[in-house]
């Protein structure tokens, strides 16, 4: 029993060093953020607060136009099985386009091409996505979405958050 305390306690404190000034731990996944969750982030962060209801219904609403235009110009997309990760509760995925991924969050928060600085995001991840990307864009809650050549999200790595 006691070894087993013991290792539980090592893992609780080793889980404790983000908080205490070391960096977040990063994973990879193959969702991203919700477009509530990135709208949300960035009210906080304007308002140092949560949206109200009557803010959060005109967000819903707004999307749900930024959405059914976006089908309209590819309704070939509005019949797929993609279409339900246009939603609120929906979220980015592997795979996406740009203009898909801008059309569910909006522009990113920053933009890099700069090797170095999408590697410093990725950290170990690195040597496994650095042959297929091209561009790194930032969001809001440590979420970083990573572009191929053919500016489809290749990868998506996020920072501080329990595993997913």
């Amino acid at each position: 029993m006691r070894p087993l305390l013991v290792a539980a306690l090592g893992l609780w404190l080793a889980g404790c060093g983000g908080l205490f000034g070391g960096e977040p731990s990063v994973q990879r996944a193959v969702e991203g953020p919700s477009p509530v969750e990135i709208h949300d982030a960035r009210f906080v962060r304007g308002y140092a607060r949560t949206p109200n209801f009557e803010e959060s219904e005109i967000f819903r609403q707004a999307l749900e136009q930024r959405v059914t235009a976006y089908f309209a110009r590819h309704p070939e997309v509005a019949t797929s099985e993609k279409a339900s990760h246009f939603r609120p509760r929906g979220r980015v995925i592997v795979g996406m386009s740009k203009e898909e991924v801008v059309t569910l969050l909006g522009d990113p928060d920053a933009r890099s091409i700069e090797s170095a600085a999408m590697q410093k995001v990725a950290r170990q991840f690195w040597s496994a996505i650095q042959p297929r990307v091209q561009e790194m864009w930032t969001y809001p809650g440590g979420w970083s979405l990573y572009f191929d050549g053919e500016a489809r999200v290749a990868d998506i790595i996020v920072a501080g958050k329990a595993p997913i």
